[in-house]
């Protein structure tokens, strides 16, 4: 903290650590560098220590593959066009499952916000479909929806339409009910309030939710290309994993997390733009 004068002689006490000074910058700057260099440092590591036990023992190399082998099958997959294919199509499921489970979802759980009776009335319901293992209501989905594009979809939907709804109910009953005083004193009405502080002040948990429900959409499309399809990532782990060829199933699954992660940064950024204030905090 140091102490400056203005022109009109008054002292004001600028803090040198804040994120918006130029010191401030750079040390967060710093940290992040040091944050990206150690996990650098860890995945090298375990990428080393993989490829050294994998190359003196030639069971453990085809039970687990190498590194190696695994860039080889990437390479391989990346200049036949397949990996490329296979990622549009699983991530087109995936967007579409997810866009569509998080909507409803949060629509959900945000209008129970609404009615504390229906909540109470419905949560055992919620809690009863949010227990079925997604993987159970595979052969259901491929009976209502197909084979096709529409059965993907709805499987990575269902992997996320209870998470979104009972994250963006948690964001909606946890608002300050202080806050929900003043503005009714105030003369605000129930849906004023609903859509100037309730979903505002939900937006936290409703990205909390998105975060965690891009990997859900991903596995959901997933499982859905295990049980019937002809392309897509899923597709391809299934196929090399019935052929016992551990390598280019771990070569599909850096894909999926590839993905995973690009989805997942595309979240954030979407979180940034319609946060700002949080940003500026």
């Amino acid at each position: 903290m140091t102490v400056r004068s203005d022109n009109a002689g008054l002292h004001v006490a600028v803090d040198k650590s804040s994120p918006f000074t130029t010191r401030g910058r750079f040390t967060r700057l710093r940290t992040t560098a040091a944050v990206v260099l150690a996990q650098a440092l860890l995945l090298a590591a375990f990428l080393g220590f993989w490829q050294y036990m994998t190359s003196r023992n030639s069971q453990a190399a085809f039970m687990f593959g190498s590194p190696s082998a695994i860039a080889g099958f990437l390479g391989q997959m990346a200049s036949d066009g397949s990996l490329w294919r296979d990622s549009y199509v699983t991530g087109v499921e995936t967007l579409l499952g997810f866009a569509l489970g998080n909507f409803a979802g949060t629509l959900l759980g945000l209008s129970l916000w609404y009615s504390r009776f229906v909540s109470r009335v419905v949560q055992p319901f919620i809690v009863a479909l949010g227990s079925i293992p997604i993987v159970a209501l595979a052969p259901i989905i491929i009976i209502w929806f197909g084979t096709g594009l529409a059965s993907k979809i709805a499987m990575s939907t269902l992997s996320v339409v209870v998470v979104a709804l009972v994250t963006s109910y948690k964001g909606a009953v946890g608002v300050d009910p202080d806050q929900i005083n003043l503005m009714r004193t105030l003369g605000g009405s129930k849906f004023q309030i609903f859509r100037k502080l309730v979903v505002p002040a939900s937006l936290t948990d409703i990205f909390a939710g998105l975060k965690l429900t891009v990997g859900f959409a991903l596995i959901g499309a997933i499982i859905g290309e295990f049980m019937s399809s002809s392309e897509g990532l899923g597709h391809q782990i299934f196929k090399a994993g019935s052929l016992y060829i551990i390598p280019k199933v771990f070569a599909a699954l850096v894909a999926t997390i590839g993905l995973a992660l690009i989805l997942t940064f595309l979240v954030g950024k979407v979180e940034q733009l319609l946060t700002p204030w949080r940003r500026a905090a």
